[in-house]
């Protein structure tokens, strides 16, 4: 009798969850080698003696280690150490960047006039689709890149993409749109609830299992989450206007668990050797600017934002910078997870959450009291706890000892 493998979300998608909140693009796989990220990460574990872990390499001789091999190994943590530098200042400089863009374009009252009296940006759409304009390019390079032509070698028919390029192109619009209802700190802070509707879709689609350990830890975060949002309102009257944009934020985490558990499917269907992220890449963004250029078309959107720009042009700067840090940070995921592995990836993102929330609360005046402190102290813990448990298991697990034969 088959068994059904038991497996977390976090652990499985924990990359791809946290780049799908990036508005940006498809969601990676993680299928690199669990022994290798370690020895990757070794550099940023040094004990207390020197030594980076468990997995020292130990010399058979019993002889000392020369001065030539220590200052091999003290250049190796140097490029390491600036290799981390680099991903770590990437990582929080485009997407702190690409945070507090988005905010500015989709509350700030830029000129109002006859048209757009309320002076606010018109089309969460438009936002998309920029982003989903450069994406293209760039995941056009990357594949030219990697494989030497850009559609011969992808396995999957673009068809493949449209479901969860619908979905990411859903969840996109949704997060945009729920900022003109609630703030940047309680989008942040709602994002991090993710992991329940992950679960769900992942049980509803592929049939998966996951322990008790994984429903407590939901649990918690979404305890914090609800003590986070109902100490943010304001006021009473502002009921109606938060209650819209938490219908948004629904929206945004319900459609992107839909785009990662669709993206694994995609991988399973066609292997990760025939369609590897930069073809995801590529896929998704090819399917969803089509649906976005449709969408603002039907709605008659382009020439209302083409109007708008023309009154407010540094609104176009706005969104051209948005894009461009939007690209930048995708690069920088790919780099952090293949030279660092996931969970340091998870810890940086993670920390650029709560900076991005500290920024925010600065620039645009968001109050934060000691309740919503609290909430979003408890789901903060769990995220890192989560980190921890993840890494201590992938510890267990390369530590255990191989079978021998006889």
């Amino acid at each position: 009798m088959s068994r059904r493998k038991t497996q977390s979300p976090i652990d499985k998608s924990m990359a791809r969850d946290v780049m799908a909140e990036t508005d940006a693009l498809p969601s990676l796989s993680l299928g690199s080698d669990v022994k290798d990220q370690k020895m990757q990460m070794q550099p940023l574990m040094v004990d207390g003696s020197g030594h980076a872990g468990e997995d020292t390499i130990e010399i058979s001789s019993g002889v000392s280690s020369t001065g030539s091999e220590a200052k091999d190994a003290n250049e190796d943590f140097f490029i390491t150490a600036l290799k981390f530098l680099f991903c770590f200042c990437g990582l929080q400089l485009s997407y702190l960047t690409w945070g507090y863009m988005q905010e500015l374009i989709m509350t700030t009252e830029f000129k109002k006039t006859e048209r757009f009296p309320d002076g606010k940006f018109p089309s969460a759409a438009f936002c998309v689709f920029s982003n989903r304009f450069l994406a293209i390019i760039v995941a056009m390079i990357a594949v030219k890149i990697r494989h030497g032509a850009v559609l011969q070698n992808n396995a999957a028919p673009l068809l493949a993409f449209t479901p969860c390029a619908l979905s990411n192109t859903m969840s996109s619009w949704s997060q945009y749109a729920s900022l003109k209802y609630v703030s940047f700190p309680m989008q942040t802070v709602f994002k991090s609830s993710k992991v329940i509707p992950v679960m769900i879709m992942g049980k509803v689609l592929k049939g998966t299992v996951y322990p008790l350990s994984q429903y407590i830890e939901a649990a918690g975060i979404t305890l914090g989450v609800a003590i986070f949002s109902l100490s943010s309102k304001s006021s009473d009257k502002d009921s109606a206007t938060n209650l819209i944009g938490f219908i948004f934020l629904l929206m945004y985490i319900t459609f992107d668990s839909f785009t990662s558990q669709w993206q694994d499917k995609v991988y399973q269907k066609y292997g990760k050797a025939n369609v590897d992220p930069y073809q995801m890449m590529l896929g998704v963004n090819s399917s969803a600017i089509c649906i976005t250029t449709f969408g603002l078309i039907v709605t008659g959107d382009f020439p209302v934002v083409m109007s708008f720009l023309t009154e407010n042009p540094e609104v176009l700067q706005y969104n051209i910078i948005t894009a461009i840090t939007s690209a930048s940070g995708q690069l920088c995921i790919y780099y952090t997870i293949k030279e660092f592995g996931p969970i340091v990836f998870t810890i940086i993102m993670t920390t650029r959450q709560m900076i991005s929330i500290c920024i925010s609360a600065i620039i645009f005046g968001h109050t934060i009291t000691k309740v919503s402190l609290a909430g979003a102290s408890i789901v903060f813990g769990v995220l890192f706890y989560q980190i921890r448990r993840k890494y201590n298991a992938r510890k267990n697990k390369s530590a255990t000892p191989l079978p021998t034969t006889r």
